[in-house]
């Protein structure tokens, strides 16, 4: 157990810089890897989940160098990537898994891929079902809907498909297998989740069209290379912006940060709760809005989250239901069952956290309710091996009257290697 001894934190102030974007990084190693020439990506996010992404195209033959954040690839093709020697190892990373599955899916040769035991027990058949009808092989448990997986891909053809959840990954893997199928391959989403992909298959070359919530591809085009600037995550932000948001007299700027629209619903959340928010510098790099982010902490009130405002802040509802125990009144937050197959099953891991450190929290089938405002007494939790859970409780310890104890910390290293560094500098002790 760890003792996290910066609780109950005066104030929260200073000006600062976080890592890139997960998702972003992900997704540009994966089309820098299948195009043709040498891609640059600056600012790329060396997490654990990152790198085994990484790992993965190393070990379909990709050359990729490595120098502080910024990685090099010398990209020959799709065509050129080779069959692995050994089993694809995807660690905890679930945006590997199911974006990788989409890729392997329409190469012609077979490959075994494995997790470590949290991802082995997250579900894999929302992907795989629709691969299998562009012609995908599978096998492995519970009828190839759990990793370990063999799969055997090419001779994919496209199809339609209608999203039957709000998920970016799923939607990704199926415009990945759509670069190795014949015909054109169409999603049809519910509601518009987060469009990395869309952008950055745009930025590389790709033959695909966006209308609405209808997205077509082909694999008629070879991908060519570009350098990236991955923007920092607001995901990451997320946290500190929180921290900030429930301190009296608190004052943080974060530069540089992601504000895609498909992803900054928990800026639309915070403006709807009462916090002071200010978006400023905006430009486009590499086909990404960013901008600085300020924020003044000012009272909070509580909301309704629902229909298409959680895709686009699916990953901050562990800190918005921290932010909803320091708000007036009730918050409500639905249509995010897909919380049920992140890392853990986060609706109840949230509920089960806060519940232990003093919050009015319940959980639904969908999401939750929480009463405010609420003191937290501390207490002792477990992060579940979840690093938006143990980012939360060690905002939470920032506003608790007692120590807060942490089974560990170690999951933090996923997504935010340097948060505890970057959050104590913030607080100034």
């Amino acid at each position: 157990m760890e003792v996290l001894d910066i609780h109950k934190s005066i104030r929260i102030d200073g000006d600062i810089q976080v890592p890139g974007d997960k998702s972003i990084s992900h997704r540009a190693v994966i089309l820098g890897s299948i195009a043709n020439g040498i891609t640059r990506i600056e600012n790329f996010l060396d997490g654990e989940d990152c790198m085994r992404t990484v790992e993965a195209f190393r070990l379909l033959g990709v050359s990729i160098t490595k120098e502080n954040n910024c990685l090099e690839i010398h990209g020959n093709g799709k065509n050129a990537l080779q069959e692995p020697s050994e089993p694809i190892y995807f660690g905890n990373s679930g945006t590997t898994a199911r974006l990788m599955l989409g890729l392997l899916a329409g190469l012609s040769f077979s490959t075994v891929v494995y997790g470590d035991k949290s991802l082995s027990s997250r579900p894999m058949d929302r992907v795989l079902k629709p691969l299998k009808a562009m012609g995908v092989q599978s096998i492995g448990r519970k009828e190839a809907g759990y990793l370990p997986l063999a799969l055997r891909g090419g001779d994919l053809h496209g199809i339609t498909y209608e999203m039957p959840v709000n998920s970016a990954q799923v939607k990704s893997a199926l415009l990945l297998a759509g670069l190795g199928a014949t015909g054109v391959t169409k999603v049809i989403e519910r509601y518009r989740t987060r469009n990395h992909t869309e952008n950055m298959l745009k930025a590389f070359g790709a033959n695909i069209s966006v209308n609405g919530k209808e997205i077509e591809i082909d694999s008629s085009r070879s991908l060519s290379a570009t350098d990236v600037f991955v923007p920092g995550d607001i995901s990451s932000a997320a946290f500190l912006l929180s921290a900030a948001a429930i301190i009296p007299e608190s004052s943080l700027m974060i530069r540089n940060v992601g504000i895609n629209d498909t992803r900054a619903g928990f800026l639309d959340v915070l403006i709807q709760m009462g916090s002071k928010i200010e978006v400023t510098n905006k430009k486009t790099i590499s086909g990404e809005p960013i901008g600085d982010i300020k924020i003044t902490n000012a009272p909070l009130s509580g909301i309704i989250i629902e229909g298409d405002l959680v895709p686009r802040l699916i990953d901050e509802i562990p800190i918005i239901a921290l932010l909803a125990t320091q708000a007036e009144g009730k918050t409500i937050i639905r249509d995010a069952e897909e919380l049920r197959v992140k890392e853990t099953d986060r609706i109840q891991a949230i509920v089960d956290v806060l519940s232990r450190l003093g919050a009015n929290i319940e959980a639904t089938d969908d999401g939750m309710i929480i009463e405010g405002k609420t003191s937290l007494n501390g207490g002792e939790v477990r992060s579940y091996d979840d690093h938006r859970i143990a980012m939360m409780v060690v905002v939470a310890s920032l506003i608790s009257e007692d120590h807060v104890i942490i089974d560990d910390l170690s999951s933090i290293s996923i997504s935010y290697p340097g948060f505890m560094n970057d959050l104590q500098t913030l607080v100034g002790k």
